[in-house]
């Protein structure tokens, strides 16, 4: 048997040996684990997570009886009580009409109620339709079984034909059955832009 054949048969030997010594070694140096000790969370974070439950990414979406689509969606909802809705917090909702136009709401938070029917955007609210109308204000209540709703304060915004200001704004059809309108009441102010009617 020459050399070459003798360093073979020794590293057969000798590698699975060395390989062993390494696997005793990493049980032997690994930490024990005490199965009694505490959850690595702080007391005050365990508590906090309990108090402040919540529904990450919420989703609901239905069709009305003239066949329009209502989606609305969320970043999150804390549960409510009994004298308190659950709010959301950065609520949005898409309304679908049948003409192939879109009505999207955007809030900072917002209460939907399945009792009463009622979407509730408050904060930040932003109304944004397909045909370029865009109009914020504080408060805006919608139905979430039709395509209905009001903001009774004061609301601001741009269109096509210009700027403008109103105390008050309407959303839904004028009768049953008929189109989707926007309707602004009590005091309207319109800052009228010829360029932007020509468009």
């Amino acid at each position: 048997m020459d050399s070459h054949s003798r360093l073979v048969q020794l590293l057969k030997v000798l590698l699975p040996l060395a390989a062993l010594g390494l696997l005793s070694t990493l049980f032997l140096l690994s930490d024990s684990v005490d199965p009694e000790s505490s959850i690595p969370f702080a007391e005050g974070d365990v508590i906090e997570r309990i108090r402040d439950q919540q529904i990450t990414e919420p989703f609901f979406s239905g069709v009305t009886d003239k066949g329009e689509e209502i989606q609305f969606t969320a970043d999150s909802v804390s549960p409510g009580g009994t004298y308190n809705p659950a709010e959301a917090r950065n609520l949005r909702a898409r309304l679908t009409l049948n003409n192939g136009g879109h009505i999207n709401l955007t809030s900072d938070t917002g209460h939907l109620s399945m009792e009463t029917e009622m979407a509730t955007f408050t904060g930040d609210v932003v109304i944004t339709t397909a045909d370029g109308l865009e109009v914020t204000t504080d408060l805006l209540s919608t139905s979430t079984r039709e395509v209905a709703g009001n903001a009774p304060g004061e609301v601001e915004g741009h269109g096509p034909i210009g700027e403008f200001t109103a105390g008050s704004m309407e959303l839904g059809p004028k009768s049953d059955g008929g189109p989707i309108h926007v309707l602004f009441t009590n005091g309207v102010k319109l800052l009228y832009d010829p360029k932007k009617s020509e468009r």
